[in-house]
């Protein structure tokens, strides 16, 4: 890649982890240094983060990453240009502006203690469930931001009392790291991305600003929120205390955005990333489109102040690798979450058994916060291998019901840029290191999955946004460039087209069980 001699730093928030990686200007990662923090569950149902802990977990990265840098000779300290930053999208802080400290603890994106609160506001609004989709392309939902600031402000005297003292500020991880970054209560820069600030239900899609009435209307003061910025540009400076002290912070997109960018997403391109959920996301271009098919409209990113706005469909999957953590810590099927991959393979399919992971309801496209966790088709043939290909197998079949309504609502299966007609799926994220995982994705399609060389391309996003903003690179650095795929594993699918119908139907039952089911008896 084109670009001066130096380097990139970029921080990758996740659910469960921290990571800060150091690129060259070949976007190359010369080091790297991963922390991950505790995730608390106080009542069923509910997902938390100690936010100084995340704060805590920053620091430890960026000085261990730096130390690692240092010691592989790369001369980091006199040429780190600026850092980028992506993070976990709509886990929510409300903080106090004098004191610097939380005033709860961070309620996490996957929590569904909002149910109460959102058929309050299906049963009170006019829309009912879809009555803020034509501003913000959400519906109602537990997952977005909103719902969890409503239920601060409801239920939190000291969330109450600050705002009502003026001293309360609300946001997203982002918006926590940076404040803190810029100097905290002794002048922090209380700002929020849009993309970030896109999956909050209080921006508007097309003015890129706090929408108005969604304000009035759910009673949030909007002196609560933070200025929105874009993706790409230079925010402010890293303040005295953190490890790297006057580096610019120059780039911040949610995680899925980010990938996006990393995956060097254009116009008819999708890609999905396997965490502790799964998120899939197509770039529709300029124009956002309304889905008629259970996706949510939202941003791809916007690469600096006066760049256009690329939109995208994304199909949100709560759970994914969570599933996986699942049968390691609650079951103890297995002891690490890489042995999935050996323990499914000791099996051709998963015997008819068909596992649906919807542990706190069900996301794109059914929306269904009724429905809890089923497996079905288990006989005294099954085994715990069986259940490991189905845990698998369940991961790849939500995938596939997101692009399927991507491609009823997009009007085409993304990109044929590989000149045999053929859609590609990009995928990222730890779990796509399984390659059985990946080979049941392809069958399932029936179109080839792409996993490039470097699958950590949310934190490379962040990187990409932060040297735009430099001028360390250029975009056709990273749009037109395809040196980084040359050496990408292609998987393509093996299964006959009859046995993927009959799975696909079997499937389908196995998730109508799911529905009804959040008021069985304890």
């Amino acid at each position: 890649m084109a670009g001066e001699n130096g380097f990139i730093g970029s921080i990758d928030q996740g659910t469960t982890s921290t990571r800060f990686t150091i690129y060259d200007h070949d976007a190359r990662a010369v080091a790297s240094h991963k922390v991950e923090f505790t995730q608390f569950y106080p009542e069923a149902g509910w997902v938390e983060h100690d936010p100084m802990e995340i704060l805590e977990s920053v620091k430890v990265c960026i000085a261990k990453a730096l130390d690692k840098a240092t010691a592989d000779g790369q001369n980091v300290d006199g040429g780190l240009k600026a850092i980028g930053l992506t993070d976990q999208r709509e886990t929510t802080v409300v903080w106090s502006k004098s004191t610097g400290l939380p005033l709860h603890k961070a309620i996490v994106w996957m929590d569904a203690r909002t149910s109460f609160i959102c058929r309050r506001l299906e049963k009170e609004l006019s829309g009912g469930r879809l009555h803020f989709v034509e501003s913000c392309g959400l519906p109602i939902s537990t997952c977005f931001s909103a719902m969890k600031l409503l239920w601060l402000m409801e239920n939190v005297d000291a969330v109450k009392e600050g705002i009502k003292k003026g001293d309360a500020i609300f946001g997203t991880i982002d918006t926590w790291l940076i404040w803190n970054m810029t100097g905290g209560s002794n002048g922090g820069l209380h700002v929020t991305d849009v993309t970030n600030a896109s999956r909050t239900m209080l921006m508007n899609l097309k003015t890129l600003s706090w929408d108005e009435d969604t304000l009035k209307t759910l009673g949030i003061p909007v002196e609560i929120l933070p200025r929105i910025v874009s993706n790409s540009e230079v925010i402010g400076e890293i303040c005295k205390g953190w490890p790297i002290p006057g580096i610019k912070i120059a780039g911040c997109l949610g995680d899925q955005h980010a990938a996006m960018l990393g995956q060097a997403c254009k116009k008819g391109e999708a890609k999905s990333t396997y965490g502790t959920g799964a998120f899939i996301l197509l770039n529709t271009g300029e124009v956002p489109i309304k889905s008629g098919h259970g996706l949510l409209t939202t941003l791809s990113y916007k690469l600096g102040p006066q760049a256009k706005t690329n939109y995208a469909l994304e199909g949100s999957i709560a759970i994914a690798g969570a599933a996986v953590q699942w049968l390691r810590d609650g079951l103890g099927i297995i002891k690490s979450s890489s042995e999935i991959e050996d323990l499914a393979a000791m099996v051709e399919s998963a015997g008819g058994v068909y596992f649906v992971p919807a542990f706190n309801g069900l996301f794109a496209p059914w929306w269904r916060e009724d429905a809890r966790g089923v497996c079905i088709g288990i006989t005294t043939f099954t085994n715990k291998s069986h259940i490991a290909r189905a845990v698998l197998e369940s991961m790849c079949f939500q995938v596939k019901d997101v692009l399927d309504s991507m491609n009823k609502d997009a009007g085409e299966k993304g990109s044929l840029d590989n000149g045999k007609g053929e859609f590609l799926l990009r995928v990222d994220g730890g779990a796509t290191a399984n390659n059985l995982l990946m080979q049941i994705q392809a069958d399932l399609m029936g179109t080839p999955v792409v996993r490039p060389v470097d699958i950590e391309t949310t934190a490379l996003g962040a990187a990409y946004a932060a040297g735009l903003a430099v001028g360390f690179w250029k975009e056709e650095d990273i749009f037109e460039s395809r040196e980084r795929s040359e050496n990408s594993k292609v998987f393509r699918p093996a299964m006959e087209e009859a046995t993927r119908k009959k799975k696909v139907e079997s499937w389908c039952t196995a998730v109508e069980r799911t529905f009804d089911l959040a008021d069985l008896s304890l």
